[in-house]
Formats: C-alpha cells, structure tokens, sequence
C-alpha cells in the first residue's frame, strides 16, 4: 500500500499522508512518494486547488526516527541529502505551484510535518491538533523550509522562541499567532479544506498563481523592486480570459465564470 495517496476530481487535487499506524512519520519511501505526489499536483493543469492532509490522528510528525537510528547506526546521517532530494523539493513545490493550497492539520504536526503546513496558503487546522517545532530536542537544525516560512508567519522574535524551545502550540494559540487560518472541530477539518480548495479551484487561478508569486518576490526584494514586479503581475492577469469575463460579469451584472486561465 503507498504511503501516500493522491487523488484529483473537479480540479481538486487532494494530497494524503497514509501512514496512521507511524503517525505519519516519514520514512524515505514516504518522502519519495510525497515529493512526487506534489510535483504531480503542481503539475496537473486539470487541477486548480490542492489539499494536503493527513490520515489517521496525526498530520506529520516529521522524520522517521526509527529509520533515522539505522541511518546513525551506520555512521552516516544522510541528512544533507534526504533535506536536498526530498524535503526541499517537496517544499518549493508547496510554496510555488501556480493555484493554491490548503493544509487540512487533522492532527498534530511536527518538524518537517509542521514545516509543510507552514508552506501551504491556508491551514485549517483541528480543535485537538497543534504544532511543533521539535528540531532542536533532537540536536538538530531546522528544514523544509520553516527557517524561511516560521518568521514571515509569527514574525522573528516569536520564530526564535519556536525554534529555540520547542513545544506544542495548541491550536488556539496557533490561531492567535497566526499560525492557523480556522480552528474547526475534527471532524470538520477535511470538508472544510475541501470547501475553500473547491472554491478556489472554481476562481481566477491566475490571478492566484500572480498573487503567489508576489508575495514571493517581495519577500527577498526591495519597494522599488517589487513595485515593479507588481505592474508585471498585473499586465500578465490583466491579459488573461478570467480577468475580461469578471469585468463583464460585473458590467452586465452576473456572477463571473473563471476558467482558470
């Protein structure tokens, strides 16, 4: 059985870490089937929203430990290249594939688990789920991108605090920090990441994958800059058939239909 299932319908794509009995933990064969789940999603023109979800009560916890004292035991970590062939791929995808995406956190979310959640636009997060960031209870650094994500979601000083004394931050809080989009009961989690995904893959997909990109570029660039990288966003969205049939839609006084491109 694969450790990850990926399923598309209605331009929904849906993502799901099938591991319950590890918690999802992420052993190489998990990892290897995530990245390819999401560069498929990313890939997939048919598909204009993507959830990513756990099964079972948890999210992600992270690493595979058990697989990781083996790799330990053989006096070679394998860190640096598992961080450069799965972890970041898998990341970069999350947080550059043009249409949005939703994290459905069933359950708790841990070190790489939490760090992909962080990657993702929306987090829908349950009542009974929270996050850690536990890479430093480990003696380790952190990855999958929480170095760059953390800080633009919670801001530097709280970052730190995360990072530097790991602990689980419950939902409410992680609602409050800004961490999560909703906090809903559990067995709303999943339906609700389906109704906003539906939503958006219902939108003006462009107008997202530009909205995506901005926010990228103007993360690591300055005013002017980015200015200019605005006009370009706009010039490339105002081109395209969605923003001409909303502009219509609202002439004629009738709902738009965006067909994503």
């Amino acid at each position: 059985m694969t450790p990850v299932r990926y399923e598309a319908d209605d331009g929904v794509g849906v993502i799901t870490l099938d591991r319950p009995e590890a918690m999802n933990s992420l052993d190489t064969a998990t990892k290897v089937a995530l990245r390819d789940a999401v560069l498929a999603a990313a890939d997939d023109d048919t598909v204009r929203a993507v959830v990513l979800t756990g099964s079972g009560k948890a999210f992600c916890v992270g690493q595979d430990l058990k697989e990781h004292a083996q790799a330990l035991a053989s006096g070679d970590s394998g860190l640096a290249e598992t961080v450069r062939e799965h972890y970041n791929p898998t990341v970069k995808a999350l947080l550059t594939m043009p249409k949005p995406v939703v994290a459905a956190v069933n359950g708790v979310a841990a070190g790489a688990g939490a760090s992909y959640a962080f990657a993702c636009d929306l987090r829908i997060v349950a009542d009974t789920a929270g996050f850690n960031l536990a890479f430093a209870a480990i003696g380790l650094s952190s990855d999958t991108g929480s170095s760059w994500t953390l800080p633009r979601l919670v801001g530097w000083a709280k970052a730190r605090e995360l990072l530097f004394l790991p602990r689980t931050v419950k939902a409410d809080e992680a609602l409050a920090l800004g961490l999560a989009t909703e906090v809903v009961l559990a067995d709303d989690v999943l339906p609700r990441a389906l109704e906003l995904a539906r939503g958006f893959a219902a939108g003006p997909t462009r107008a997202y994958a530009a909205l995506r990109r901005a926010l990228e570029f103007s993360a690591t660039h300055g005013l002017d800059d980015s200015l200019g990288h605005e006009a370009d966003m706009m010039q490339w969205t105002g081109a395209s058939h969605d923003h001409r049939a909303a502009v219509d839609a609202f002439l004629s006084k009738q709902k738009a239909v965006f067909r994503g491109h």
